[in-house]
């Protein structure tokens, strides 16, 4: 790691590059994926066009899914976080179609963790009024679609896990509730909660493992790797979100 070296501290890097050239991460060298990529929901990012076909999408999908398989070790996991679907430019079922794209990737299914956000509202259609004609049903949920490269069972690493009891209890249950977070306060179009990559953590991996975002935005997932003590490396194109995401971190990170 050397020249797209955006900001160091300690354990954490980020690195101003384009997931689909960067040559820096080395195959086999990453434990754990956490990341929210474009929804191609025609959002507001500085660097990415986020208005392209959905078979456009599919492909942009497939291009960097394969990539974090390269890069994950044997008993590395995925973590994706998506829409269960979407209905701008027409109804699309998200969540169904970038799990089988993942698979067709080789990456094996595991688990989906449904993301209630407790703060979002998504009631913009019902269709016509109290009639069976054409009614849309919108669920104000997000997933967390959980997969791994070639084993399940995570043998490499310090075998140092920091989650508590009732944590465990919790989080094993796949309906997680907390609110999502604000883009005024961020600073990005669509920030993700710290909440989030952080849970991810401490139940799919050890201390000191090594946590890749490849769409890292806001910083959310470095923050969370700060806090919990992985090495966390994060890659962005925009050179504007690395600096927010570097003061997120400098302000919300372990000292």
């Amino acid at each position: 790691m050397g020249e797209d070296i955006f900001y160091k501290r300690g354990r954490i890097r980020i690195l101003n590059d384009d997931v689909f050239t960067t040559k820096t991460i080395e195959s086999g060298s990453v434990d754990l994926v956490i990341t929210s990529p474009p929804y191609n929901l025609d959002i507001q990012y500085n660097s990415h066009n986020d208005r392209g076909s959905y078979e456009e999408y599919l492909v942009f999908s497939d291009t960097w899914i394969r990539r974090c398989h390269d890069w994950l070790r044997d008993d590395g996991r995925f973590c994706l976080n998506i829409p269960l679907d979407k209905n701008k430019g027409g109804q699309q079922s998200v969540g169904a179609d970038l799990t089988t794209i993942a698979k067709k990737a080789g990456f094996s299914y595991h688990s989906t963790i449904v993301w209630n956000e407790g703060n979002i509202s998504r009631r913009t259609a019902w269709g016509s009024w109290r009639s069976a004609s054409a009614p849309y049903v919108i669920a104000p949920v997000e997933l967390i679609v959980v997969l791994y490269k070639n084993t399940w069972k995570k043998t490499s690493g310090s075998k140092e896990s920091d989650i508590s009891r009732d944590e465990f209890m919790a989080w094993t249950n796949g309906l997680w509730t907390f609110n999502g977070e604000k883009k005024t306060k961020i600073g990005h179009p669509a920030p993700f909660p710290v909440e989030l990559p952080l849970r991810c953590m401490k139940l799919f991996s050890f201390v000191g493992d090594t946590v890749l975002d490849p769409f890292m935005g806001s910083g959310s997932t470095l923050v969370a790797a700060s806090l919990c003590n992985r090495w966390g490396i994060g890659i962005e194109i925009d050179p504007r979100y690395c600096e927010i995401a570097a003061g997120r971190i400098e302000r919300e990170g372990r000292p």
